[in-house]
């Protein structure tokens, strides 16, 4: 990809909001490209993905560089399937954080609580949900920045099983864990995203047959599970509430014997290598793009060396092996993050401890490629929550169908 500063016309043409949400919007941006069954749905799409005509910017203003010439394939894929994109939206630096912060376009307030943090790093697309202005967010998730923005804002979103939906156009942070995902105000227009994305019957993006899909889990969990241990990750209040429910919904309490500090040691390592091997070099060549947060990770991404990512892979594996034998037909309940959404002033390494906090309860399902939904319950505290199921490889449409259920039995 060319790095200058050249922009389309439409690029110049288009504007944003100034507010840390929209980089560039239209009426729409782009249209549809034939009706269907997203018509009438509005996009946002996360500052990764290309758009035809317009430049990447990876939500850092000095990456941004040629329109691209196509669209990423889920992009083209939203378009045939009748939505319109209203713009793109601004993301973390390099989608390298959950906070919602940035460095060069800001932070955009949060909506359902104006005070606090949106979560990242699918922030723009998150609130121009929250708004109202858009009715699906799309984005990505790697670590949690589809499910923690839409924890953050009472949102529900979905990271789809890794590999499922191709990748084709998106700037990656960490191809082994990076996936398509995606935020909606209400579970129906997440399964009706899902129904055109993800349909039933089709290859997976692994080239897996329709019945060798089902063989791996395409189906209904037959078992909804908690493992106390994981939902005291989080804070008391939280961790109690999420017990409860699942105690009240009928859930058995499985043990799951996770080592989630070395799993997560192992998932961050994994993540910072192919982070730096992807953004490394430019990073070196301009200096001074980031902010101090996310420079700070990427100085230790390049700490890391080619042993330590071996001996991390193969944790990895066993945690993966782990994980899908523990959830096969079964979905685990948990709390979408260990915290509330901070407040916008909390000092940086009180945010860092709930962000770390957080990424061992959200790496579970991203170092094992497992599908997550999380939807927003009743907030506690007055704060919006999330609660997340994660389930087997491929079970993606049934996790939705399963939130739905326990959300209108909660109503």
């Amino acid at each position: 990809m060319s790095r200058t500063t050249a922009h389309s016309a439409a690029e110049r043409s288009a504007r944003g909001s100034g507010d840390g949400v929209w980089r560039v919007t239209g009426t729409p941006l782009v249209a549809a490209t034939a009706p269907g069954p997203l018509t009438g749905h509005t996009v946002a799409v996360k500052d990764l993905y290309a758009v035809a005509g317009f430049a990447i910017g990876g939500g850092v203003r000095d990456y941004l560089g040629d329109p691209e010439p196509e669209h990423a394939a889920v992009v083209a894929a939203m378009l045939a399937a009748g939505a319109e994109v209203s713009g793109i939206a601004h993301t973390d630096e390099f989608a390298y954080s959950i906070t919602g912060s940035n460095g060069s376009y800001g932070m955009p307030v949060n909506p359902a609580a104006p005070r606090r943090i949106p979560g990242g790093s699918s922030s723009g697309s998150a609130v121009a949900v929250a708004r109202g202005e858009v009715t699906i967010g799309l984005g990505t998730d790697t670590a949690g920045s589809i499910r923690v923005p839409a924890a953050y804002q009472g949102l529900w979103g979905i990271r789809t099983t890794h590999g499922r939906i191709p990748t084709r156009g998106l700037l990656p942070l960490a191809q082994s864990f990076d996936t398509v995902g995606w935020i909606t105000r209400d579970a129906e227009t997440l399964a009706a995203v899902a129904d055109c994305l993800l349909p039933r019957g089709a290859h997976s993006a692994s080239g897996l047959a329709a019945a060798e899909v089902a063989a791996r889990g395409d189906s209904a969990p037959t078992q909804l599970v908690f493992d106390r241990a994981i939902c005291d990750v989080a804070d008391p209040p939280l961790a109690a509430a999420a017990i409860s429910l699942a105690e009240t919904l009928g859930a058995e309490e499985l043990r799951l014997d996770a080592d989630l500090e070395t799993w997560f040691t192992a998932f961050r390592t994994v993540q910072a290598y192919e982070a730096w091997t992807n953004h490394g070099s430019w990073i070196t060549d301009h200096p001074n793009s980031l902010t101090p947060e996310v420079a700070q990770r990427f100085s230790y991404a390049a700490t890391i060396t080619p042993a330590a990512v071996d001996r991390s892979r193969r944790t990895l594996i066993v945690a993966t092996d782990h994980l899908r034998a523990a959830l096969s037909g079964r979905a685990l309940m948990l709390p979408t993050t260990a915290t509330h959404p901070p407040e916008r002033t909390t000092h940086p390494t009180e945010l860092e401890a709930g962000r770390i906090r957080t990424l061992r309860l959200t790496c579970l399902a991203s170092l094992a490629g497992l599908p997550a939904v999380t939807m927003p319950p009743d907030p506690i505290d007055g704060l919006p929550i999330g609660w997340c199921l994660i389930g087997s490889p491929d079970s993606d449409q049934a996790l939705i169908r399963l939130a739905h259920r326990i959300a209108v039995a909660l109503s």
